[in-house]
């Protein structure tokens, strides 16, 4: 059963435009380290970038937290499996919002001028 949704669309370039604006300070406000390690080294960073930050928004629509003191964008960390799929690591207060029945998965998805990601929220059956 479905508990949230979200989704988010962006432009790369407003991402590349905060990253020449505000450099380090935005990049370290809003992404990890290991999202760093792994954005700032493709060949279309920003659009990495910018799939990171649509993911974020989408997590935090889904999980219906809001933005408080205890909540930061860094309590999101996007990485992926070894295929390639998108894989969200909740991190601080944000992990007690996933219990054992509830599970969180998303999509990301991006043309050349915009990224996309849509996040689920959803119970599962731990009788199976």
């Amino acid at each position: 059963m479905v508990m949230g949704i979200g989704i988010d669309i962006i432009e790369i370039d407003r991402i590349k435009e905060s990253v020449d604006k505000f450099g380090d300070k935005f990049l370290n406000k809003i992404y990890t380290q290991t999202e760093l390690n792994y954005c700032l080294q493709k060949k279309y960073k920003y659009q990495h970038l910018a799939a990171r930050f649509a993911a974020k928004e989408a997590v935090y629509k889904a999980l219906a937290t809001g933005w408080n003191k205890d909540v930061s964008w860094q309590s999101i960390e996007i990485s992926n499996e070894p295929n390639g799929m998108p894989l969200v690591t909740l991190k601080g207060n944000l992990k007690k919002f996933l219990s054992n029945d509830k599970d969180l998965k998303i999509s990301m998805s991006h043309s050349k001028e915009y990224v996309t990601c849509v996040a689920i929220v959803y119970k599962t059956d731990n009788n199976k």
